[in-house]
């Protein structure tokens, strides 16, 4: 059995290498509505997403995050083109949840766009860290606001693996 989802579900991998090309607003405009789309905890809704393109700020993110974890100068969200940042509200007890519902969301939304993407975990360990909470001010994320993951987006570089990973097919128990 098979319909154009489970084949976008089937076909999405991570992407870890991004080609120098630019995503239109149209596709960014597709995905980013895609994450509002997906449930919510007691459909509370308390989240934000935060769509940066800017190669400036991109900059500035990702040398914090290198300099603060110790990644390297290399380190740079595998060269995206583009960064969206989900955030919830700090006292919503689902806002991880809700997060990683949207953030799926996003991804299949790409990979159906032909769009790679990878999901960026770093910035969610910086919540309370004064540095990034400035960065983050500087787009607009409030105090209020926690980090719970990114969606790096890009067209995938020639170089872009895009072999699946063996999956552990043993995770289901049945009982009907």
């Amino acid at each position: 059995m098979t319909n154009s989802t489970l084949e976008t579900i089937n076909n999405r991998r991570s992407t870890r290498s991004f080609a120098d090309k630019k995503i239109d607003r149209e596709a960014l405009e597709v995905i980013s509505s895609s994450a509002y789309k997906a449930p919510t905890g007691m459909n509370k809704q308390t989240w934000k997403f935060t769509v940066v393109q800017n190669k400036d700020l991109l900059r500035e993110l990702y040398t914090y995050i290198a300099e603060k974890q110790n990644r390297g100068s290399s380190y740079n969200f595998y060269n995206a083109d583009t960064l969206i940042i989900a955030t919830g509200l700090k006292d919503n007890p689902f806002s991880v949840e809700d997060c990683a519902c949207a953030l799926e969301n996003m991804f299949l939304a790409a990979e159906s766009l032909g769009i790679g993407s990878v999901w960026i975990n770093q910035l969610n360990n910086l919540n309370d860290d004064a540095g990034f909470r400035s960065l983050l001010s500087k787009i607009g994320i409030t105090d209020a606001y926690n980090v719970y993951g990114s969606c790096a987006l890009g067209y995938p570089a020639a170089d872009a693996k895009t072999t699946p990973t063996p999956k552990n097919e043993d995770v289901i128990s049945w009982y009907l």
